[in-house]
């Protein structure tokens, strides 16, 4: 288990250049990392390696039963693992990077450990330079809260290494989360839009962009 601080470069929360290597590696080799988000502290892996997946599970203590979700750097890596519609598009153009998930049917490479068996995913962006460098870095990556299953979401790195220690490969410290509450979850079915979890997105600022 390694601690990682991340630095400001020109005023943005960063990974250090030396690290970068490593971290990739671990990610590589199916391990788990912890990262900052502007919502919570996020638990990622691989979401291709299902041994990997299956740690995150382990590591939670979470049931096999809830699915997880993916998190990507925009819309076209966001297709890459589900099918959007043009109001799946529109949410992420209008609320992308930003605290919001929406569950839209997979594709096949999409492994049904990760979706509980279902055929749907939870995708987002999300809106932190650390998270996203990562994914920039390595690809797609899981993304759950890094907590053990019904404990405290945790806003920072320390309450995350409380939660979850040795589990962990790795650890990026990007200092306390801005919302400190998960993202907003909706579904969307061929009539409706369904809120699945509150969060750091109201559902009628999400019903009026739909609207609109």
């Amino acid at each position: 288990m390694e601690i990682i601080k991340c630095e400001l470069r020109d005023g943005v929360m960063s990974i250090p250049e030396s690290k970068l290597k490593q971290i990739v590696h671990e990610l590589a080799a199916g391990r788990l990392i912890v990262y900052p988000t502007e919502t919570v502290y996020g638990l990622g892996c691989d979401p291709f390696d299902e041994t990997a997946v299956k740690r995150i599970f382990m590591a939670k203590r979470r049931p096999f039963d809830m699915a997880m979700s993916i998190m990507v750097k925009d819309l076209r890596m966001m297709e890459e693992v589900g099918m959007l519609d043009e109001r799946a598009r529109l949410l992420v153009r209008r609320f992308m990077p930003g605290p919001l998930t929406i569950i839209v049917p997979k594709k096949p490479n999409v492994p049904d450990i990760l979706t509980a068996s279902t055929n749907e995913i939870g995708l987002r962006i999300p809106d932190n330079p650390v998270a996203m460098k990562l994914i920039e870095e390595f690809g797609p990556l899981v993304t759950t809260s890094a907590n053990v299953h019904s404990h405290g979401n945790p806003r920072t790195c320390q309450e995350a290494v409380a939660d979850l220690g040795g589990s962990v490969s790795i650890y990026l410290d990007g200092g306390p989360t801005t919302y400190g509450t998960p993202s907003t979850i909706v579904q969307l079915t061929d009539s409706e839009i369904s809120l699945i979890r509150p969060g750091g997105l109201s559902p009628e600022t999400i019903k009026a962009a739909l609207d609109e």
